[in-house]
């Protein structure tokens, strides 16, 4: 019986331990983990490096925190926030143009904190990147020109932009979120939150302490703790989680148990977007370019403007800039002018880049340069009482973009101020010239021109100038973009003869319609009309070379008003005058 006992015990001690390691399994199974998230590695940032999320996604991006804020960079507002906050590498000049003035920053500029509203960081790993990534800008910079939310969560301090600039950002109506400046004060990693949406938001105030995880699920690691009654916002719910960003600005995962009842919060912009004021004709707008090479030129007006019927716009080719200095040789005639003021026809003089001494992205990257530039053309609009300015800048690099767009914006400023149009000349959209900025275009220039031709050009591919589909797609492709009160279509008045020898080489000449047509007679050219395209086509051969052509004339040209008509563009311009017969003014004219 003795014997029994010290079994008995050492069966128990067994079973004790089998059921206390199967207990210590199970609750390592289905126990809540506690351990912490590593933050600096959750959001990307240490130091006075700042996490940046956009409408509550994480960017790749990091911000700054310097002198007591939240500093943002350049290139990364640019693509997110505001693109008219233009970096000057140059000159290390910020520019930032409205419709009435221009506003120029550098570094000693200071903002209504009394600290600089601009920043750089040297990148002793990266000296090749883009100097304008190291360039950042002040959260009350950005808040003061930008319709956005800023919340910033750093060491010593929980606020929102409108707290410290008192402009840009939004007020909230209802129950304001609130800030627990405590918890934030103990982090070691700082984040902002940046939000361009302004509809309603759903909080709600916690029914039990939890923990919010990186991921949904209780062996997930542990962000922050809250406790019961803190307020969370509710950013998407599942099954068991819901993903929330807490008041303190942590982003993660809680049980949706814990959830108490929820309330919209509603956020009122206070921001004052700027307002640009434009030039329309009363009328649609009928106009033809008129090249002019030499003084002499400008006496052929008369004679070729006698057949026409119904325009009122005439875009002499006055201006040609001639090297990156912003310098530009002049062919205005003031009785050019003056005579057509008398038939009541306004003139909008054009100004180009095609000479091979400019390099557009040098001439327009540097401030000084565009200001020089804009001072002339302005000394000419008054010298001659130009009634418009038409840009027509062909062949950019995607280098010039941003300066081209800019340029734009301040010779609109002084467009606006002397009360004159500017008309801007655009290709047919495509993916490949989405930088010249349409969009932006559309809102400070006063119309936006397509070029609806050289589908098929000089060099490359036989084919029609301007087939229906291709102007089509062009209008509709600029009015995605554009408002139609703003889009004036451009129709060749021009085809193209097209020679295929016989070692397989392509050339082509352009003629005007009333040369290409009678080309067709003389050579005794049958042509057949091709529904899909909107154009006549003929062709003839013999052993050395086969010819081809695709006529525009007046159905052709009527297709193609009729497009401006169904769309109810602004008008139209014609390339160019001199080409045309006198027949095609019958379809052309759209105010009669």
């Amino acid at each position: 019986m003795k014997k029994v006992v010290p079994i008995l015990l050492m069966i128990g001690f067994i079973l004790c331990a089998l059921i206390g390691g199967l207990g210590y399994t199970a609750y390592k199974k289905y126990a809540p983990v506690k351990e912490r998230a590593d933050l600096t590695s959750l959001y990307g940032a240490s130091g006075d490096e700042v996490a940046l999320f956009l409408d509550d996604e994480l960017q790749e991006a990091k911000g700054s925190f310097q002198n007591g804020q939240v500093y943002l960079p350049v290139s990364w507002v640019n693509q997110n926030l505001n693109e008219r906050f233009y970096w000057d590498a140059n000159e290390q000049l910020l520019v930032y143009t409205l419709p009435e003035s221009i506003v120029y920053m550098d570094q000693n500029t200071r903002g209504e904190s009394g600290a600089p509203v601009i920043i750089t960081r040297a990148k002793a790993l990266d000296a090749e990147a883009d100097a304008k990534e190291n360039v950042y800008l002040s959260e009350e910079l950005i808040a003061q020109y930008t319709d956005v939310r800023l919340t910033a969560f750093a060491e010593d301090a929980v606020r929102q932009a409108d707290d410290s600039s008192g402009k840009g950002a939004g007020n909230q109506t209802g129950e304001k979120a609130g800030r627990k400046t405590g918890n934030a004060a103990k982090t070691s990693v700082k984040r902002m939150f940046v939000d361009r949406k302004w509809e309603a938001e759903e909080w709600t105030a916690l029914k039990s302490a939890g923990a919010v995880r990186e991921r949904g699920g209780i062996k997930s690691l542990v962000v922050v703790q809250e406790p019961q009654g803190a307020k969370v916002r509710v950013l998407e719910t599942m099954e068991r989680w819901a993903k929330v960003r807490t008041e303190d600005g942590h982003m993660g995962y809680i049980e949706k148990r814990r959830l108490g009842d929820r309330e919209n919060v509603t956020y009122i912009s206070t921001f004052e977007a700027p307002v640009y004021t434009n030039i329309s004709m009363e009328e649609k707008v009928c106009l033809v370019w008129h090249q002019v090479t030499s003084m002499e030129a400008n006496r052929t007006l008369t004679k070729l403007l006698n057949h026409t019927k119904g325009v009122n716009v005439v875009s002499p080719t006055w201006f040609a800039l001639t090297d990156n200095e912003g310098n530009f040789t002049s062919l205005a005639d003031r009785s050019y002018v003056d005579s057509l003021h008398d038939q009541g026809i306004q003139v909008w003089a054009l100004i180009d880049n095609f000479s091979q001494d400019v390099q557009t992205e040098i001439l327009l990257s540097r401030t000084s340069v565009r200001q020089k530039l804009i001072s002339g053309l302005m000394e000419q609009v008054e010298t001659y009482d130009l009634d418009g300015l038409n840009l027509d800048f062909e062949s950019l690099k995607e280098s010039a973009g941003p300066h081209y767009i800019q340029f734009i914006r301040e010779l609109s400023v002084a467009c606006r101020q002397k009360q004159i149009v500017l008309s801007v000349d655009n290709y047919v959209p495509a993916s490949y010239n989405a930088y010249y900025n349409r969009r932006e275009q559309g809102i400070v220039a006063d119309y936006v021109i397509i070029m609806g031709y050289d589908e098929h050009y000089s060099g490359g591919e036989a084919g029609p100038v301007a087939s229906y589909p291709y102007v089509k797609n062009g209008i509709e492709g600029t009015l995605k973009e554009v408002p139609k009160e703003k889009v004036i279509n451009a129709i060749p008045f021009y085809t193209r003869v097209w020679k295929e020898n016989a070692d397989g080489t392509t050339s082509s000449d352009a003629l005007g319609i009333a040369d290409a047509k009678a080309w067709v007679d003389s050579n005794k050219v049958s042509l057949y009309w091709q529904d899909e395209i909107g154009l006549y086509y003929g062709e003839i051969s013999n052993a050395e070379v086969r010819k081809e052509i695709w006529l525009e004339e007046e159905t052709s040209i009527g297709l193609k008003m009729d497009l401006i008509r169904d769309y109810d563009l602004a008008g139209v311009a014609c390339w160019k005058l001199g080409f045309e017969p006198a027949s095609i003014w019958e379809v052309v004219k759209l105010n009669e």
